[in-house]
């Protein structure tokens, strides 16, 4: 067990040093679909889960911890994932073949505000009890 939780301690580092990393190829670089109407689609639409990923990945990593999961730490890993969005817009502004803008930003907040709306209720609101109880068995 204490395997699985130094894992799960690790695994948001790992997470955004892959985000940094793919940021700094081309959109291109790992798959482009034949239709690049589609690809661009897909592409895009990942900004509303990429950094709602992170999210729950450093939520999961601070439930590891022996101290009371609190409200004020579930902002913080949300603030937190939505700076690391931001931080990575600024980086893809460095990239020629990359793009940065407000409406990528708009998007992964959607997408952290959308877990952070799940989670909250399930740890501190009483609702979404399966939720509850995978998040409990951390």
């Amino acid at each position: 067990m204490k395997i699985i939780k130094w894992v799960l301690r690790v695994l948001p580092f790992a997470y955004m040093a892959a985000i940094w990393i793919m940021s700094s190829l081309p959109a291109d670089h790992f798959v482009k679909l034949p239709d690049s109407q589609i690809d661009h689609f897909i592409k895009e639409s990942l900004h509303l889960i990429e950094f709602a990923i992170l999210y729950v990945l450093l939520v999961l990593a601070m439930l590891t911890r022996r101290h009371a999961f609190t409200p004020a730490l579930n902002i913080a890993c949300a603030v937190f994932a939505a700076l690391y969005g931001i931080s990575d817009e600024i980086h893809q502004s460095f990239y020629s073949y990359r793009s940065s803008s407000l409406f990528d930003l708009v998007k992964d907040f959607t997408g952290i505000l959308v877990c952070f709306y799940f989670i909250r209720g399930a740890l501190f609101k009483g609702k979404f009890t399966r939720l509850r109880k995978v998040l409990g068995r951390v």
